[in-house]
């Protein structure tokens, strides 16, 4: 049997539109979290996961414990975190965190101060207090403002103090607090002497900022994937172990899968399967930290 072009053609649109009609009829997944997993890691996932037809992705970036608690009360379908789960909460415990890439915690400052270059043993003293000015980092004579997410259960902040002091709620000297990391950010490019913890694939790129090397390290994909960068978490997708949404699981599928490896590196971010050195042995890390903050 023959075809006639404007059958095949017609056939060709019909095709399509059925194609169109199963994307748009795909499911819409609602995904809750902090900035940090937000801007560097779901945000491109998300576009990649609708470019190929699965259906939309609503964003409701926040805060760690907002997506954690809203997914727990099944309010959304996947959640966010710069952190691994937190013992001390007990509604945690019955959430999966999947972890998806490795991100560089950095230590931000704004643009036009002197300062490039701190030690860990530092930058343990600034968090607790006992260096107060810029003029003891090498800098000018002017206090450092401290500024930090006002959870302490945050992801980034969570993990910074984990890695500093070995838990993740301790208190430190940070009198000025945010919502969340981005308001952080944005006030620390007005504020000449402020400085906090954001992560690599969230503010690079940002000429109002200036990102800090560690023990002369600089943070990049580069030195996380070595483990010469000491500081470095992963982010993870978080969805529930029970009532097992298809789709939830199909998305994360998808963002630890080979075929996103190149977005994510796009994103300075290392995919966690790359990264096996790093998840070897953690508490060699803390204990390598642990002896250079130690008195």
């Amino acid at each position: 049997m023959k075809f006639r072009p404007t059958l095949i053609l017609s056939l060709a649109l019909l095709l399509s539109g059925v194609s169109g009609l199963a994307a748009a009829r795909g499911a819409t997944l609602t995904w809750r979290g902090d900035m940090a997993t937000a801007r560097g890691l779901v945000e491109p996932l998300a576009r990649a996961w609708q470019r190929k037809g699965h259906g939309r992705i609503v964003l409701q970036p926040f805060n760690t414990i907002s997506g954690l608690d809203e997914l727990r009360a099944g309010q959304v379908d996947i959640a966010g975190s710069a952190r691994g789960r937190a013992p001390q909460r007990s509604a945690e415990q019955s959430l999966d965190f999947t972890p998806v890439a490795w991100d560089a915690l950095v230590i931000i400052t704004h643009r036009r101060n002197p300062v490039r270059s701190i030690t860990l043993k530092q930058l343990h003293d600034i968090y607790f207090g006992r260096i107060r000015n810029w003029r003891q980092l090498g800098g000018r004579n002017a206090p450092i403002h401290v500024y930090a997410v006002a959870s302490p259960t945050d992801g980034i902040e969570f993990s910074l103090r984990k890695l500093l002091y070995g838990r993740g709620t301790q208190p430190v000297a940070a009198p000025r607090l945010y919502l969340n990391v981005q308001s952080m950010e944005e006030g620390i490019a007005l504020d000449p002497d402020g400085l906090g913890v954001s992560t690599l694939s969230g503010v690079a790129g940002n000429r109002k900022l200036a990102m800090l090397a560690i023990d002369g390290v600089r943070p990049s994909l580069a030195t996380v994937a070595s483990g010469r960068y000491p500081l470095y978490t992963p982010l993870y997708l978080v969805t529930r172990e029970h009532e097992r949404n298809p789709s939830a699981a199909a998305f994360v599928r998808f963002a630890t899968s080979k075929a996103v490896h190149g977005l994510l590196r796009r994103h300075h971010l290392l995919p966690y399967a790359q990264g096996s050195k790093l998840a070897s042995d953690p508490d060699l890390r803390r204990k390598r930290i642990a002896a250079a903050v130690d008195d």
